[in-house]
């Protein structure tokens, strides 16, 4: 049985605004960003170590992680804690 991650649910609808799609720009990197690492990249040398382990609480999933760390090596941020409060500021 593989790993279980919380859910990155991007498309989800919400009441208002109608989904987080609406907050992003057209030509904005984000998207694409997510979409280089959900189709081209092959993370099965990150999923590894998740797999095995069963404990806890369900991590955030590699995936979305490593979209947020490109995202923000992408817009200058490298700071863990600057990533991170960008994470709660901008969105």
């Amino acid at each position: 049985m593989g790993k279980t991650y919380r859910a990155w649910e991007v498309d989800q609808r919400w009441l208002l605004p109608a989904s987080v799609h609406d907050f992003v720009a057209a030509d904005h990197p984000a998207p694409l960003v997510r979409e280089i690492v959900r189709g081209e990249l092959d993370l099965s040398a990150v999923l590894g170590p998740y797999e095995r382990e069963l404990r806890g609480y369900p991590p955030y999933h590699p995936a979305m992680m490593v979209a947020l760390l490109l995202y923000a090596y992408s817009r200058g941020v490298y700071s863990s804690r600057q990533i991170a409060r960008a994470c709660e500021e901008r969105l």
